[in-house]
């Protein structure tokens, strides 16, 4: 491998895991003009392992803005990141494949009605894993397909049940 190609892997592999930080930070800000615009134009996603719906970058941040109203408090911590490239048209590093794993603390949003919780710390957590598929475009690399396969979920209430529960 030249130099220059392995410059070039190195700047494809810099620009990707930055979409995939553009990628959380745009889910956790609510920037849904910013999450569509990291989609290709026949991007999609799935959601439904998380109980959520699949289906165009559109369909999927109208579905997202209404949802993630419920979680007003959001991180997503993406880790693990695995890359592969791949090949479209036999042109080498059109396509690559990033799988990372990722933890997510939420707070709900308060009820109506209820006292506001004196805490901002999170009350449900949930983690899996990502499996993103990515294009390089014109516009640089973009989002093909998105699919979130979750692993586990967690309300900060059954934990403190539980414990409790362990006491006695």
């Amino acid at each position: 491998m030249t130099q220059r190609v392995e410059l070039a892997a190195v700047m494809d592999r810099l620009a990707i895991d930055a979409l995939i930080t553009e990628y959380a930070v745009a889910v956790d800000d609510g920037d849904w003009d910013a999450y569509r615009q990291l989609f290709a134009p026949e991007g999609r996603a799935d959601y439904r392992s998380a109980g959520g719906i699949e289906g165009g970058a559109d369909e999927i941040a109208a579905w997202l803005a209404e949802t993630m109203r419920l979680f007003p408090m959001r991180q997503h911590l993406v880790t693990n990141r695995r890359l592969e490239f791949g090949t479209l048209d036999q042109d080498t590093g059109d396509t690559a494949h990033v799988q990372a794993d990722y933890v997510n603390p939420m707070r709900f949003a308060d009820r109506p009605g209820a006292a506001p919780e004196p805490s901002t710390a999170p009350d449900f957590v949930c983690g899996g894993r990502y499996s993103f598929t990515l294009l390089r475009t014109h516009g640089g690399w973009r989002l093909r397909r998105v699919v979130v396969t979750e692993k586990w979920r967690q309300l900060a209430g059954e934990r403190q049940q539980r414990e409790a529960t362990s006491d006695t």
